[in-house]
């Protein structure tokens, strides 16, 4: 299962099936499911600004406080600040540190 949250952009075509969510509530509604049925993500792709004040650090802090991670976790947001706060968060708290960054 692939997750892309963008408010805005959608995900790559080339890169197969995504989930895609626009909120951090509905991504998380996605992963408590997820961990309910025991299903692991194999990836995710975060934008910070999701438009009005909503970002991904809910989503992340959720990830954190859960102890529950995609296998792998990639930023792809244009806000510079919301990449070094999520990058910061992935690399202290993801168990495998298996990440990506795209700028």
């Amino acid at each position: 299962m692939k997750i892309w949250v963008d408010d805005i952009r959608t995900p790559h075509p080339f890169e197969g099936m995504w989930h895609w969510f626009k909120t951090s509530a509905d991504t998380i509604e996605q992963l408590e499911h997820c961990k309910n049925i025991g299903l692991v993500p194999d990836f995710m792709s975060l934008d910070h600004d999701l438009g009005g004040d909503d970002t991904t650090r809910p989503i992340v802090l959720w990830m954190c406080e859960n102890e529950f991670w995609p296998v792998e976790v990639r930023v792809h947001s244009a806000n510079p600040c919301g990449i070094d706060w999520l990058e910061a968060m992935i690399e202290r708290y993801h168990p495998s540190n298996a990440h990506k960054y795209n700028r």
